[in-house]
């Protein structure tokens, strides 16, 4: 194979050299200066590269969906990335990150109960994605549950993570008109609602019993 003729998706980690990796900040989140070379398109190597990469993990979101009311759980709280934007508090659909010993399903599981104070039956993945990989480590796995929307009310969260969580149960349709009008702003948020667009029929009818 001529380099010129390398596909894309082709390239696995054994193509990229890390030269270093510098811690430059521990806390709630960590902060890592990587320099690595990696192997070109049309052949060759690059040259070193530097880049600061914010470390996040591995976190899970959930849309909670009522099959039998066409209902949707929706959560409100502030969010520091937003505080002098348009609007700090945020529509958002229940999401943790996945600690050690941990499975996704078991966060949003957990996270349902902590942020909407809701129980969720069954699940189906939707996708994995990295919200933002060119500067973040996070990949995000996202699912949509099947929940009772009938039970979700009132503010809930954590006190001692200084969380103060609104709860919002509306309809399918009013949630897609929020993602069409731009009133989402949370990227795991607008997949799930779109997914759900387009699935909600067989999700009714498999869910639906």
């Amino acid at each position: 194979m001529q380099p010129s003729d390398k596909q894309q998706g082709e390239f696995t980690p054994q193509d990229v050299e890390i030269i270093s990796k510098e811690s430059l900040f521990k806390g709630f989140f960590s902060m890592i200066k990587y320099r690595f070379r990696h192997k070109l398109f049309e052949g060759g190597w690059s040259e070193p590269i530097e880049r600061e990469m914010f470390e996040r993990g591995h976190a899970a979101a959930m849309l909670p969906y009522d099959p039998v009311r066409d209902q949707v759980v929706i959560i409100e709280q502030i969010r520091v990335g937003a505080l002098e934007h348009r609007s700090p508090w945020q529509m958002e659909i229940v999401a943790g990150i996945i600690d050690k010993g941990e499975t996704a399903e078991q966060v949003v599981r957990r996270e349902a109960v902590e942020e909407a104070g809701i129980e969720v039956s069954e699940l189906e993945k939707v996708t994995s994605y990295y919200p933002s990989s060119g500067g973040c480590s996070e990949k995000l796995d996202v699912y949509v549950g099947r929940v009772d929307a009938s039970t979700a009310h009132g503010v809930h969260g954590l006190d001692y993570e200084g969380e103060d969580i609104r709860v919002h149960v509306m309809s399918r349709e009013k949630a897609y008109e929020w993602v069409n009008t731009g009133k989402f702003e949370n990227g795991a948020s607008i997949i799930a609602l779109q997914w759900l667009q387009l699935n909600h029929q067989r999700l009714r009818s498999e869910w639906h019993k």
